[in-house]
């Protein structure tokens, strides 16, 4: 039970969640806003990651007394760093964003006038933090300044309250990371309880739990690749001399050291200068192997596949591959339109949005390829009266009229003259 119910609440979900039915009150609106205020800001920990800084982290936000995540996302962030983990990442939220949905009645009847009200800033980032929950696990969004567009009730932004400061076990914010729980301000009852958001379960960790070890590990692979080149990358300079004098060693060093690129030096007599070369080549091997098996590892725990973002060989393979990921994109959009409906949409309603009854769907307008939209097309024009607004409106062109042909000329009755 979130809360005690507002008196002015409409019964059913707002009532138990015990939202305000408006934040119009200059009042409520001041609250709203202070509860990023209430945070301390602290810097992210940006040292260097290493596994054994992982498991201490997930342990301490195991703990039942005190769950503290702050060290885990501070690891989340820094594995986020990671390319082939951030292309992994876009290209699965992106596939769910370009998805078109539809604000529907009980009926499945779309109501545009509904869905217009969705298009909207404050909607798309709901949808982004939405998509970064998977990943991150269990997020509180917070929503500020309730205002009109186009006549309709409006939000001015929304915003994620930062994770760090986020103990969703119990239901509250700390002021500052490591705070005891019990000290926390809560956001599913009082003054914050009509302005926040939950998005997932509260000991969901996230995707990154698993994908942090993979990302450590090819960190540590580069590093070393980068200090095997410094070390066996370029030829060793070696100078020989035979003079003693201190003034004459400072100035071959100084000559060794230079040497770059066209460059030359004046050597006194006695002086030998050797290019030794590097005859080691396995570090392909060991270490461009290593990266790119932590690469397909991402891949397959974030896409379930790799042949869409990795380099694939056959045809039929990257066609089963794109099935796979169909099949996760379409249980990504199942979560997020779960949570539309089930957290989202009740507390707009709480706030004066006129989606009672509604719900929000996607709408799964089959995609023809050009030939097969002509071949639609051609039967429709062949076989019924087809409205010109319909072509006007897809292909945004002006329809004057039907076009009118000149009638072909008759043609002259044969001459029979001559077959008498």
């Amino acid at each position: 039970m979130w809360g005690l119910p507002d008196k002015e609440a409409p019964q059913g979900v707002a009532a138990v969640w015990g939202f305000p039915k408006t934040m119009n009150k200059p009042t409520d609106k001041k609250k709203i806003r202070s509860l990023l205020v209430e945070i301390k800001a602290n810097a992210e920990q940006l040292t260097k990651k290493d596994i054994s800084f992982w498991r201490q982290a997930w342990q301490m936000a195991l703990n039942p007394d005190n769950p503290q995540r702050f060290r885990l996302y501070d690891i989340y962030r820094d594995a986020m760093v990671d390319n082939h983990l951030t292309g992994c990442v876009t290209q699965r939220k992106n596939f769910v964003k370009r998805k078109t949905f539809k604000i529907a009645d009980k009926s499945g009847k779309e109501k545009p006038e509904l869905t217009e009200m969705f298009e909207v800033p404050w909607f798309k980032d709901f949808v982004d933090f939405a998509l970064d929950s998977l990943f991150y696990g269990h997020s509180l969004v917070q929503f500020n300044d309730l205002t009109t567009f186009d006549g309709h009730p409006a939000f001015g932004s929304c915003v994620l309250v930062p994770r760090r400061n986020v103990i969703p076990e119990y239901g509250v914010v700390v002021r500052e990371v490591g705070d005891d729980p019990r000290r926390g301000i809560s956001y599913r009852d009082g003054v914050f309880a009509h302005s926040c958001v939950e998005i997932g379960k509260p000991d969901n960790l996230g995707l990154l739990l698993d994908l942090t070890p993979q990302c450590i590990s090819k960190k540590n692979m580069l590093a070393y690749w980068d200090m095997f080149g410094e070390i066996f990358g370029m030829p060793i300079r070696i100078g020989k001399t035979a003079s003693r004098d201190q003034k004459e060693i400072d100035k071959t060093e100084h000559f060794l050291k230079e040497l770059g690129a066209a460059g030359w030096a004046l050597f006194p007599e006695g002086t030998e200068l050797e290019i030794k070369e590097t005859t080691r080549g396995d570090a392909f091997n060991v270490y461009d192997r290593r990266i790119d098996r932590c690469n397909s590892e991402i891949s397959k725990a974030v896409l379930g596949q790799t042949m869409t973002i990795d380099n694939g060989s056959s045809l039929s393979q990257s066609e089963v591959h794109l099935k796979v990921l169909n099949n996760l994109i379409d249980a990504d959009a199942d979560m997020l339109r779960d949570t539309v409906n089930h957290s989202l949409i009740p507390f707009l309603i709480v706030h004066g949005f006129p989606l009672q009854g509604c719900r929000f769907e996607w709408d799964e307008y089959p995609d023809y390829t050009p030939e097969q939209q002509i071949e639609i097309e051609r039967m429709l024009l062949d076989n019924y009266e087809v409205d010109p607004q319909y072509f006007a409106e897809k292909y945004n062109v002006k329809i004057l009229g039907k076009k009118e042909f000149p009638a072909a000329p008759a043609m002259a009755a044969p001459d029979n003259r001559f077959f008498v």
